[in-house]
């Protein structure tokens, strides 16, 4: 109904950034006289909390042959919870973006509409079994959140060259302290961190002819032969043609290349064929 296929990977790609953000945060463990004993990188998947709340019910026990196969803590997950559509940052939607085309043949112009703007919403997930983990793991985070956090990500590096500022905004922090239980059940503290990313979805890319020749024609405002006020006239007299062209005309959008201005001046229109656009 909507036409041919197009997939520009930007949902797909937005997710990779999240993830990548918080792909590197590490936890140091220490002894009672303050030097480091363990460092650890905390594991991050895509994943829903409720996987790992469940992988963690089954197997909270800590003595028995469970305990060798249990989830090892701390770990985070995120995924996304919500999409929605973003009015305040609504373009021109009969806007076109113009690229050349990047292979051999520069005399095509790639066109697209301007794009979409919506809002994903995330859900970042940290379990831990002890609170200083967490508070780690929360300190490496949330200072770069003020609150939001920018990545320049190149939305579309073959055909239009695009790249975008997406901010990931903070949009909430909640905790979770299941400290019941039994003396050898597996204690869990959850930290929830909500976040917005403001993307913008790109539609289908056409084709067109690039334009590296322009003309203008000038015309006399009083008709040949006519009054002051335009009575009795054959019609406006072309008097100047304005050309303008790169020079060379083979040159690309990189390449280092000038413009070409010519002027040609005509006496009256009379030796103007209309329908050819050229002197008789």
């Amino acid at each position: 109904m909507f036409g041919d296929h197009f997939y520009h990977k930007q949902i797909r790609n937005t997710v990779i950034a999240f993830g990548t953000i918080f792909n590197n945060v590490n936890i140091k463990r220490l002894d009672s006289s303050g030097n480091p004993i363990q460092t650890l990188r905390v594991p991050l998947s895509y994943s829903p909390k409720e996987k790992f709340l469940a992988r963690l019910d089954a197997q909270q026990d800590l003595t028995g042959d469970d305990s060798k196969v249990a989830i090892t803590l701390p770990r985070m997950s995120f995924e996304i919870t919500g999409y929605s559509y973003d009015g305040t940052r609504k373009l021109n939607k009969n806007q076109k973006l113009g690229r050349v085309t990047t292979n051999a043949d520069t005399t095509k112009l790639n066109t697209q509409f301007s794009p979409v703007p919506y809002n994903v919403s995330f859900q970042l997930n940290v379990f831990v079994a002890n609170s200083d983990d967490g508070l780690q793991i929360l300190e490496q985070i949330l200072p770069f959140f003020q609150p939001d956090y920018t990545v320049t990500m190149i939305l579309d590096n073959d055909i239009m060259d695009t790249k975008r500022d997406i901010p990931f905004i903070l949009e909430n922090v909640s905790y979770d302290d299941s400290y019941t239980g039994t003396l050898t059940s597996l204690r869990r503290i959850i930290y929830t961190l909500s976040f917005t990313a403001k993307i913008y979805l790109y539609g289908p890319i056409s084709t067109s002819a690039i334009i590296k020749k322009v003309s203008a024609d000038l015309y006399d405002n009083l008709a040949a032969g006519a009054t002051g006020d335009g009575v009795g006239g054959t019609g406006p007299s072309r008097v100047e043609r304005v050309t303008v062209q790169p020079n060379p005309t083979s040159a690309d959008k990189d390449d280092t290349y000038t413009y070409t201005t010519t002027l040609e001046f005509f006496d009256d229109g009379l030796n103007y064929d209309e329908a050819t656009g050229e002197d008789k």
